[in-house]
């Protein structure tokens, strides 16, 4: 195979994904004209589920229409030999093997980060704004965008300088040290990410004491769970959409609130909803998770390893001579399927353990109030009642909630 038969393999992955996609989601689209199932046909009001549906409709089309612009560009830029003019300018910038990469990834970030800023900002105050959920003001949104493109060139370009370096190396050896690296990182910011990235965008206090840091400390007592903090995050600062989750490994053991769940929800239900996350941990799915993913990057890195020196990747994107950053780009196009088939199955697992957490709340704790937590969060986000069951598969990393519904009052 030489690298024009590679570049068209690339272009039919890109575009075969693309397609595959859409189809899913149009797809999905129209189960709205499906009817309800008894069990959550009184759900929405029949003005709210019209909106529900409009939300729908509304991302549907702007998906199409910047996902089609944005395949556009890339495919423009990569048959015109993008990757490698961008290559051969890093080249004349520095000789430096690890600032070759810098500068090569600082400027497709920056084009990507130009091109995509207008469909993000129509997004966040056209769309969101439209369906009540957008509460984030300019200067937040260009305060994060400023901070997330340093804490990128920080952390991101950090990373990026030591794989480098290991690169030119190791050898062959390669792959096995980027594993370790990348491994010990995802482990670190799995255990730290509540006390050290999270602050930066969103300000996190304590549960102050009163009737729901009883419930929630009672309940910890009862199944034996040491919680370190019980966190409460202006979610609201940005969207008023409600969440939680569970954060940090060992005794760096935290549950995050939404200010918008809290307001929101009654003490019963936010209380199942934290009996939720505590099964996760219980039921050992935080640390199976992270075992999974470990030996994903050992795949992912292992098969890059035995593509990395090969010139018709280089050929592929335009380029005469292979290198470490364009190895890495050329691999990434090419293992999209492996990633697309890997992200199913993790999904699969996802869900299972979903159902698991599920039951291990109404164990110990109550169904009912988990049950009428979900249909409070499916209503406020606008969610999709009954989504396509193909969908489900390749997008859902949750059941749905009529599934869960379905488990937490079967089998009691």
């Amino acid at each position: 195979m030489n690298g024009q038969q590679v570049l068209y393999l690339i272009v039919c992955f890109i575009a075969v994904e693309f397609v595959f996609e859409k189809i899913l989601s149009w797809l999905n689209l129209k189960t709205w004209k499906q009817p309800l199932p008894d069990a959550v046909k009184d759900l929405y009001e029949e003005k709210k589920y019209r909106e529900a549906e409009e939300y729908a409709k509304v991302n549907f089309r702007f998906s199409l229409v910047s996902s089609v612009f944005s395949l556009i560009v890339s495919l423009v830029f990569l048959i015109t030999g993008g990757f490698a003019w961008v290559d051969a300018w890093a080249q004349t910038v520095s000789s430096s093997y690890i600032v070759q990469p810098l500068l090569f990834f600082a400027v497709l970030s920056l084009a990507s980060g130009i091109i995509g800023l207008p469909f993000e900002f129509y997004n966040t105050f056209v769309i969101e704004e439209k369906f009540g959920f957008n509460k984030t003001t300019i200067r937040t949104f260009v305060t994060d965008k400023l901070k997330g493109v340093v804490l990128g060139a920080v952390i991101g370009g950090g990373l990026l300088a030591l794989l480098a370096f290991l690169f030119h190396l190791l050898g062959s050896y390669f792959w096995l040290a980027a594993w370790g690296v990348v491994a010990a990182f995802s482990i670190f910011m799995a255990m730290f990410y509540t006390s050290i990235l999270l602050p930066i965008f969103n300000k996190l206090t304590p549960l102050q004491d009163g009737k729901l840091r009883n419930s929630i400390e009672q309940y910890a007592s009862k199944v034996q769970f040491s919680l370190t903090n019980i966190l409460v995050m202006d979610g609201s600062k940005r969207s008023a959409k409600a969440n939680a989750f569970f954060s940090g490994l060992g005794s760096k053991k935290s549950i995050v609130l939404y200010d918008t769940l809290v307001s929101d929800m009654t003490t019963e239900e936010i209380t199942a909803v934290l009996a939720h996350e505590v099964g996760h941990y219980k039921r050992k799915h935080i640390l199976q998770g992270m075992a999974l993913s470990v030996l994903q990057m050992g795949l992912m890195f292992f098969l890059f390893g035995l593509l990395s020196s090969s010139q018709i990747l280089a050929q592929a994107l335009g380029a005469s001579q292979i290198n470490f950053h364009l190895a890495l780009v050329a691999f990434s196009l090419l293992y999209s399927p492996v990633s697309t088939v890997i992200g199913i199955l993790f999904n699969a697992f996802s869900r299972k353990n979903e159902y698991e957490a599920d039951a291990y709340a109404r164990a110990t704790y109550a169904a009912e109030p988990l049950i009428t937590a979900l249909k409070k969060m499916s209503v406020k986000h606008l969610s999709n009642l009954q989504p396509h069951p193909w969908y489900v598969v390749v997008n859902y990393s949750h059941p749905t909630l009529l599934q869960r519904m379905n488990a937490l009052t079967t089998n009691q």
